[in-house]
């Protein structure tokens, strides 16, 4: 199959076989997926529950996701260098493993969450964000949120579990 040649490939370039083979890389850059992840799930936790009327509610939805957010993605970024580090050590396994195929597509499902909260199920934020009525829709969105980021970080740890 073309695709594992070209996972092969990767994992012997000079980074991935650095990482595979120096005792300290790996667990290091794990390390720090883990932190960011961690940031990643903590940040969009916080807005979700805004929106879910659980917590924060002495501040407006808009407000809330301008000081978040930021943080969201700069973690985000660190998560996809680090987790692409990873990958590269061992490419071919972990494109055949199932829970590194599912915590792909979990994490593609998050993002197409966000992407129609932010296109359509936003609204008039600055209306309804500020009297903490938040629309059935924006609840429905931040409630998938939390499930599939718990999800994601559950995949994370089952490919742990079964990368030998």
């Amino acid at each position: 199959m073309e695709l594992d040649r070209a996972l092969a490939w990767l994992q012997t370039t000079t980074v991935a076989t650095a990482i595979s083979e120096n005792e300290i890389l790996f667990p290091w850059i794990e390390s720090v997926h883990v932190l960011a992840i961690v940031l990643v799930v903590g940040t969009i936790s916080i807005v979700d529950l805004r929106l879910l009327g659980v917590a924060s509610l002495d501040r407006t939805v808009r407000h809330l996701m301008t000081d978040v957010l930021r943080y969201t993605w700069g973690a985000f970024a660190v998560a996809a260098v680090t987790g692409s580090l990873m990958f590269s050590s061992d490419a071919v396994h972990y494109a055949h493993n199932f829970f590194f195929r599912g915590k792909l597509i979990l994490l593609a499902l998050a993002g197409l969450n966000m992407a129609v909260f932010h296109l359509v199920g936003i609204g008039d934020v600055e209306r309804w964000g500020a009297t903490g009525q938040t629309p059935v829709a924006a609840k429905a969105a931040a409630a998938v949120s939390l499930l599939v980021w718990i999800a994601v970080v559950a995949f994370g740890r089952g490919i742990g579990f079964t990368m030998h």
